[in-house]
């Protein structure tokens, strides 16, 4: 997996200030989308137990309410594997940090069991999600009023919605 940017402090891609990971691969390719650099599965840099590692770091300090994964796409099959272990770490470390999740696929259409992106990780992946935006970006339904979402398509789905 390669990823395209980490950004300490961020505060757009969830609650509270965050630790962000935008990682590369994108199969949507949403008009308008705001990080199109991100669709190919090859750019960036390769995601590695050493970045691993930083992101963790960075979620050291007690004002970083967690973690939040962007893309590019986290749920594309070719990334799953790599983030499963990171939330894994993540939850072990840090079990009061919560995690959001950006994805231009569907929770209850694409995520379950024998849907388009569902592999071995997938569940696993989603059990350590607290919040889930899914949906892809449409620029026609764009609203910069909605808090933590880009278009009124997409929803907030809580890990309690989840059927694990």
């Amino acid at each position: 997996m390669n990823y395209a940017c980490i950004k300490n402090c961020d505060i757009a891609n969830g609650p509270g200030c965050r630790v962000s990971l935008f990682v590369s691969g994108c199969r949507h390719r949403c008009k308008g989308c705001f990080n199109a650099e991100a669709w190919d599965f090859n750019f960036g840099e390769p995601y590695t137990k050493e970045v691993e590692d930083r992101i963790l770091e960075m979620l050291k300090p007690n004002y970083i309410q967690g973690l939040s994964l962007l893309g590019g796409e986290p749920f594309e099959p070719e990334n799953q594997e790599a983030l499963v272990k990171l939330l894994c770490r993540v939850h072990e470390t840090y079990p009061d940090k919560d995690v959001w999740c950006y994805s231009g696929y569907l929770y209850d259409v694409d995520m379950i069991e024998g849907g388009k992106i569902y592999t071995e990780h997938t569940k696993e992946m989603l059990s350590y999600i607290d919040m889930l935006v899914d949906g892809e970006f449409i620029l026609e339904k764009k609203d910069i009023t909605l808090q933590f979402r880009g278009s009124s398509n997409q929803r907030l789905v809580p890990r309690e919605k989840f059927i694990l």
